[in-house]
């Protein structure tokens, strides 16, 4: 989400030069860009009364034209006028065991009340339209799909930009690549079997935080020392370049509402191995091969296609530029204005 609100941001600002925007962020948070059409404010302490009661207020009194969350809520006061929300993924309404238990004023009210009182709804991928539909019975005329975008910084680099991060990283020459928090919904027991049971197999690197419910595996992981290499601190400005180290990316997630990762590899020209599940088929299309998160032979025929077979690798690399390019962040800003723009004229 963070990703997204800093992209569709700078986007959203380049699309309308001549907009006016009071972007408010909380205390302390770094500001996105400096740009004359852009104000900053910041969200009103203390948490609950100053996120529901103050800063609506405030938001009435300022009198936009509309209000636009990425992050997909609504305070729970009015603040009384149109307003759009972008729905990243409903997952912990699917499988709420993926997820800590301790959030029930998001979930139960917030979130709910959000979706039935905002006046269009952004949904970043056709399979969270759905979601949207089953779970919270969210119809089209209220949904807009509008999928997210891969950053410039995503792209295929020359050796001697890859070099250092190589380096400090201590990356081996071929590696299996994932990057995620490790969490059950990301679902890495799967990868780990079907690497384990792989005959000649590389590094397989973990790029990401330990998250929820992790102890079983981290043990696991530990156990096999050397052979799994983790690193639980990857700033994004490295990310492009351990994606064009990597000799493929494996994404085995249960469920993602847009699934970005496998898309900046693919912009990376890293050939990806990714889950069937929820919104991914939709966003890697044919450009990556696709394996059943319950499936560890499946998988590991997958990896084993990518790691050994060159010209599937090739054609892999060549489909997943070409796939990734079809998605930016301007075409996702244009039609968030278009959202934006639709609403804002319905105001009386």
């Amino acid at each position: 989400m963070a990703t997204y609100t800093r992209e569709i941001l700078r986007a959203m600002v380049a699309a309308r030069p001549l907009a006016r925007l009071t972007v408010y962020l909380p205390h302390s948070a770094e500001r996105p860009l400096a740009a004359t059409n852009v104000a900053y404010r910041e969200i009103p302490g203390p948490r609950l009364l100053g996120r529901h009661q103050r800063w609506p207020a405030r938001i009435r009194r300022q009198d936009p034209d509309a209000y636009f969350s990425p992050m997909g809520q609504l305070p729970l006061l009015d603040v009384r006028c149109p307003s759009v929300l972008t729905v990243h993924d409903l997952a912990i309404y699917r499988r709420p065991e993926w997820f800590p238990p301790g959030q029930p004023l998001s979930t139960r009210l917030v979130v709910p009340r959000s979706i039935e009182r905002a006046t269009a709804l952004i949904a970043v991928s056709r399979s969270t339209a759905r979601d949207l539909a089953q779970l919270f019975d969210a119809g089209p005329d209220r949904v807009h799909v509008v999928p997210e975008g891969v950053s410039d910084a995503f792209q295929p680099l020359p050796p001697d930009q890859l070099e250092e991060v190589k380096e400090r990283y201590a990356l081996p020459d071929r590696f299996i690549l994932f990057v995620g928090t490790i969490s059950p919904r990301k679902n890495l027991p799967t990868l780990v079997e079907a690497w384990r049971t792989m005959a000649d197999r590389p590094r397989l690197v973990l790029a990401g935080p330990w998250g929820w419910r992790h102890e079983q595996l981290q043990r696991e992981v530990e156990e096999l020392g050397e052979a799994i290499l983790h690193l639980p601190s990857v700033p994004p400005e490295d990310l492009p370049a351990l994606y064009n180290l990597a000799t493929c990316l494996a994404h085995p997630a249960f469920y993602e509402g847009f699934g970005l990762t496998p898309l900046e590899a693919m912009a990376c020209g890293t050939p990806v191995v990714s889950s069937d599940r929820s919104s991914l088929p939709e966003v890697v299309g044919d450009a990556a091969l696709l394996a059943s998160p319950d499936d560890v032979g499946a998988w590991r025929a997958a990896l084993e296609a990518v790691l050994y077979d060159p010209g599937v690798a090739s054609q892999l690399r060549r489909k997943g530029i070409l796939r990734a390019a079809e998605f930016t962040w301007s075409k996702a800003a244009e039609r968030t204005w278009r959202v934006l723009e639709g609403v804002a004229l319905q105001r009386p």
